[in-house]
């Protein structure tokens, strides 16, 4: 079964809605799923060569339209033995690393080093969410991709933008333009045009704060989840802040689940909280309690995790014992809760779950 086939039963089956965009998608990986089996099946070309490996995808499109579904299909039909799907701020983690550990070495051409491992462990390379903030990222990612292109390692690659549009108006963006260019030549562009944000009528669906806790909020809970990540793998992962292990016990398509206690009655911090916000685009928070002079440095923390989700308009969803005017009480530090609560009911209107995302320099360490 390849990626236009699982699409069908997707749609057959009730999860998925019929989408013209999604379908024309489906069909183009399903050729590349096609062209991966003829070149690991070993066929030939003329005077018995090997044949060329087939250009990879490069998948743009707006919020919501479904890349990250289309790229879990891909992922999980393509008839690769060594393949690996892998968030594109984690994999450029890891390569930092691997280049750094070569220098500290004191190898030489570390990056050639680096890339020929890579190939020597993945045939297909699957990037989502691939977006150049960082100008070390620009200044290393043009080699990078050349070597393990000359490697003959296939890539697919999801992003919000086109390849013209990267990193545009990044520092010394000039030495970065023919990285854009070895896009083009060696990856088909393919625009995914759904003409609907699928997120944003998934988080309209519903309201985004369930009260009070129960098994009816729980319940919506779960059903939010289920709309929103749409199918893809749940999995967890790890993020790297200042050198410390921040873990995300399940996230899927941009969308992390954690309870309050994991997030606000842990040793964590504005930076922890920017780091989420700006890694994922939408955050799920069950159980949050009433919440009394008692736990005011949980008060605390909550805050300013709303306060960084404003910041970057990460979009909320969450279980609470009430609605968020009510949930803290008179007395110390209630002025400064009314803040963050006339921010949560602003982040449930239509404006702001509309509203675009601003730029977030977060990376998962590893999964």
């Amino acid at each position: 079964m390849g990626p236009a086939e699982a699409l069908r039963r997707a749609i057959a089956e009730g999860r998925l809605q019929p989408d013209p965009g999604q379908a024309r998608v489906a069909e183009r990986l399903e050729m590349l799923c096609t062209e991966l089996k003829n070149r690991d099946e070993g066929r030939r070309g003329f005077f018995n060569k090997p044949k060329p490996s087939p250009r990879g995808v490069y998948l743009f499109g707006g919020v919501g339209a479904g890349k990250s579904l289309m790229m879990d299909m891909f992922f999980d039909t393509a008839p690769v033995r060594k393949k690996r799907r892998v968030h594109f701020h984690q994999f450029m983690q890891e390569i930092q690393a691997r280049i750094t550990a070569e220098r500290a070495r004191k190898n030489a051409a570390p990056m050639l080093r680096v890339t020929r491992a890579l190939a020597r462990q993945t045939r297909l390379l699957c990037l989502d969410e691939l977006e150049i903030t960082d100008v070390g990222d620009a200044m290393i990612i043009g080699r990078l991709f050349e070597g393990l292109f000359a490697e003959s390692v296939v890539m697919a690659a999801t992003s919000n933008r086109h390849p013209d549009d990267l990193y545009r108006n990044g520092l010394n963006r000039q030495l970065f333009l023919p990285f854009i260019n070895l896009i083009k030549q060696t990856l088909n562009v393919v625009e995914l045009d759904s003409g609907r944000d699928y997120r944003l009528e998934q988080l309209q669906a519903a309201p985004v704060c369930h009260h009070p806790l129960g098994p009816e909020a729980d319940a919506a809970m779960d059903c939010a989840f289920d709309r929103l990540t749409r199918g893809a793998n749940v999995q967890a992962c790890i993020l790297m802040v200042q050198g410390r292990d921040l873990i995300v016990p399940r996230h899927a398509a941009g969308v992390a689940r954690f309870t309050f206690e994991q997030l606000c009655a842990q040793p964590l911090g504005p930076a922890d909280y920017l780091m989420l916000a700006g890694t994922f685009h939408t955050l799920m928070i069950d159980g949050v309690p009433l919440l009394t002079l008692d736990k005011r440095d949980q008060a605390k923390r909550f805050v300013t995790l709303i306060d960084a989700l404003y910041e970057v308009r990460t979009k909320l969803v969450m279980s609470a014992a009430a609605e968020p005017g009510k949930l803290y009480g008179t007395g110390d530090y209630a002025f400064e809760f009314q803040r963050a609560a006339s921010r949560l009911m602003e982040m449930g209107g239509r404006d702001y779950l509309a509203a675009a995302r601003r730029p977030g320099g977060a990376r998962i360490d590893r999964a």
